[in-house]
C-alpha cells in the first residue's frame, strides 16, 4: 500500500522538506509526495518542477502532483502543514478532503498551540507536534534556497500508544536526507524553541529595535528577562519541565547573532503585513488567564501590538 505524504505550504520550510522527499522518493514505488501551493510559485512548480538549492548543490524535483485542489490528492497517510500560523484556520478548512481516520497531521509552525487548534478544528483525528530549526526562504516562483546548513526536523505525539508510527515516520525523514528527530517529550522541543521566538519577535516588534538592541539598553533587557521569566511560569504550568537556565540561553543566543537581525514579525509589522502577533505574544495571555498566572508584560507588549495593528 503506497503512503502519501502531502507537504501543504511551499515557502523555505516546505519547500526544503518536501524537495528532500520529493527527490528522494520520486522513482520509489511505495512513497508519493504532492505539493500543495498556490499562484505564481504553484505554476512554476507544475510547468518545471521545484528548484531547490541546498549546501549539497541544486537540484530540480518533482512531485507526484502539485496543486490547489486537495481533491486531487485524495486521502493523506501524512500531511506536513507549514502555513504562517495566522492562515492555520483556512489551512486546515483546504485540506479537509485529504484526512482519514488514519491521517496524521505535522504542523511545522511557528506557536505554542497550534497541535491543539488544528485537534478542535478536526475532532478525532492523530495531530502530533513538531517545530523545525532551518535557514530556508522563496528566493522567486519556483525555488527555495536553504543556507546555513541547520534543517532540524523536531516532531511527536504527547498522547501517543506506541512509538511504530513515529519510528517509521522519522526513518522515511532520515532517509531522504532531512536530519529528522523523533522525540519522547516533545513538548519540552517545542517549548525550548517558543522562549526565544516569542520573546525575541514581541519585543523587537514592541520596541522597534534589532536583536542586538534588546540587550544593550537596560530598559530593554530588563523588559526581556522578565518577559521570560513570565513564560518560564506558563510553559512549566503547561508540564514542558523547562529549567530556569533558559532564560541565559535565548540571551546566549541573541549575543551571538548579528546584532542588526531582527525577527520576521518586527519585519512584517514594519511592512504593515499580517504578522503572528496572535501566535506568538498573545496566546501567551491567553495560557496565563487559563493558570491564573499574572503577565503584565506579554499583556502590555500584546495590547499594544495589537493596537498598532488596528491603526
Amino acid at each position: 500500500m503506497k503512503i502519501k505524504v502531502a507537504i501543504v505550504g511551499l515557502g523555505g520550510v516546505g519547500g526544503y522538506y518536501g524537495g528532500m522527499l520529493a527527490k528522494k522518493y520520486a522513482d520509489d514505488p511505495n512513497v508519493e509526495i504532492y505539493f500543495v501551493a498556490r499562484g505564481a510559485h504553484l505554476k512554476k512548480v507544475q510547468e518545471n518542477g521545484l528548484t531547490l538549492i541546498t549546501e549539497e548543490g541544486t537540484f530540480q524535483v518533482h512531485p507526484a502532483l502539485a496543486t490547489d485542489n486537495v481533491t486531487e490528492i485524495g486521502v493523506a497517510d501524512y500531511i506536513i502543514l507549514t502555513p504562517k500560523s495566522y492562515d492555520l484556520e483556512s489551512t486546515v478548512t483546504q485540506i479537509k478532503p485529504m484526512v482519514g481516520p488514519h491521517t496524521v497531521i505535522v504542523p511545522l509552525l511557528n506557536g505554542i498551540d497550534n497541535s491543539a487548534r488544528i485537534r478542535t478544528l478536526l475532532p478525532g483525528t492523530e495531530v502530533w507536534q513538531g517545530c523545525c530549526y532551518i535557514v530556508a526562504r522563496l528566493n522567486e516562483p519556483g525555488v527555495v534556497e536553504s543556507s546555513g546548513g541547520l534543517h532540524r526536523f523536531h516532531f511527536g505525539y504527547e498522547f501517543k500508544q506506541n512509538n511504530d508510527r513515529l519510528a517509521s515516520f522519522e526513518i522515511m525523514l532520515k532517509a531522504a536526507g532531512i536530519d529528522a528527530y523523533f522525540h519522547e517529550k516533545i513538548m519540552h522541543v517545542i517549548w525550548t524553541k517558543f522562549f526565544f521566538i516569542s520573546a525575541t519577535a514581541s519585543l523587537t516588534s514592541y520596541f522597534d529595535v534589532s536583536f542586538g538592541a534588546l540587550l544593550t539598553d537596560e530598559v530593554r533587557k530588563a523588559t526581556l528577562i522578565g518577559l521570560l521569566e513570565e513564560l518560564l511560569l506558563i510553559s512549566n504550568a503547561e508540564g514542558a519541565e523547562i529549567e530556569r537556565t533558559v532564560i541565559d540561553k535565548v540571551i546566549h543566543q541573541l549575543e551571538k547573532l548579528p546584532f542588526e537581525t531582527t525577527a520576521s514579525m518586527h519585519s512584517d509589522f514594519k511592512a504593515g503585513k499580517n504578522t503572528e502577533v496572535q501566535g506568538l505574544t498573545g496566546s501567551v495571555v491567553e495560557l496565563g488567564k487559563k493558570h491564573g498566572i499574572a503577565t503584565p508584560i506579554y499583556e502590555k507588549v500584546y495590547a499594544e501590538l495589537k493596537s498598532r495593528m488596528n491603526r
